[in-house]
């Protein structure tokens, strides 16, 4: 028996009007670690007004603390600069990471960033919790972060523009993961913060037991082209070979479309 997949995508040229996929655009997905782009812009946005000293030291304790995606939980440096753990969100999608910058400039804060830049349904919900999600508690919310593919398109035409600073661009080029959409594009998952093959490729994804999205902006001398692919699934199901082998599909397209207008 087929597993169902619930699928949100839109590729949107940014120097266009007209989409070149869009499939459930608006639907409203879990994304996983996808809304962290948001807490990112908020650092970014009060380091660029003076309002954060990105070198200013930040520690984690021990009620925070969480291991799986990212490095700080396997290093012996208890604290790190604010720039720092940024980039290692960028990186790698570091959860202690998150969570000790989410506490310091706090949940409220990154709700009113999307709210003034009409974000919505892109949301953070949450901090990353290592010991399960019960939402039945206070403050635990049923899901890390939800979006539809055109509010995260939206959000990355604002990166585009400059709207969300520039920084965040250049903590999320340091991203590691290039398993799906980004795939197609064959560059070196650890070096690719240059020019590579034509292609410049800005991504970040988010991923759990039943969920895998990736989202970005892909660059080449002819243009700009945001795309955001979010798929969900139920749990207790593995559709993750179908949903991958799609995702690449999905960027084997992006890569034709911009190799035939850079031709």
């Amino acid at each position: 028996m087929e597993t169902e997949v619930s699928w949100s995508i839109h590729v949107q040229p940014l120097d266009g009007d007209k989409a070149w996929l869009s499939e459930s655009p608006d639907a409203v997905l879990r994304t996983a670690s996808v809304g962290k782009l948001l807490l990112l812009a908020v650092v970014a946005e009060r380091i660029a007004a003076g309002e954060q000293d990105p070198d200013e030291r930040i520690r984690w304790d021990d009620s925070e603390f969480v291991r799986d995606s990212g490095l700080w939980h396997a290093l012996d440096q208890r604290d790190l600069s604010v720039v720092d753990a940024c980039r290692l969100v960028g990186a790698v999608s570091d959860n202690l990471a998150t969570n000790v910058l989410l506490r310091h400039v706090g949940l409220d804060a990154v709700a009113a960033y999307a709210d003034r830049h009409g974000l919505a349904p892109m949301a953070l919900l949450d901090r990353i919790r290592g010991e399960g999600r019960d939402p039945s508690l206070p403050g635990v919310a049923a899901t890390l972060s939800r979006a539809s593919a055109a509010s995260v398109v939206r959000y990355l035409r604002l990166l585009h523009d400059g709207t969300v600073d520039p920084m965040v661009q250049d903590w999320l080029v340091l991203g590691t993961d290039l398993s799906m959409v980004a795939s197609a594009f064959g560059l070196d998952p650890l070096a690719h913060a240059e020019d590579d093959r034509g292609f410049l490729l800005v991504n970040k994804t988010g991923t759990d037991s039943t969920v895998r999205a990736d989202v970005g902006l892909v660059s080449t001398a002819g243009g700009t082209v945001a795309y955001a692919v979010l798929a969900n699934w139920e749990p207790g199901t593995d559709p993750r070979d179908d949903v991958l082998a799609r995702m690449r599909q999905f960027g084997d397209d992006i890569r034709a479309r911009l190799s035939e207008g850079a031709a």
